[in-house]
């Protein structure tokens, strides 16, 4: 007897993530650039901008690469 088998094996026909996942975190990526830029700022030490703001966006970025990981692509191709 003679069984056609069908490869079942699970080999990648798109990517992983939808559209939007990608766009989220290429703008997760620049978040995070841009508080390492705003932490990087002027001479002054203690100034809001590098110790309040700067933290606060960097976590804000890494936060949306979180969300766009996780977020559920559309099913929609």
């Amino acid at each position: 007897m003679s069984e056609n088998k069908t490869s079942t094996s699970s080999s990648p026909t798109g990517l992983v993530f939808g559209r939007r996942n990608y766009i989220l975190f290429i703008a997760s990526i620049l978040v995070v650039a841009i508080g390492f830029l705003l932490m990087s700022g002027s001479e002054d030490i203690y100034s809001f901008t590098k110790i309040t703001l700067a933290p606060f966006i960097v976590v804000a970025g890494f936060a949306l690469g979180v969300v766009a990981i996780l977020i559920k692509p559309n099913k929609s191709v």
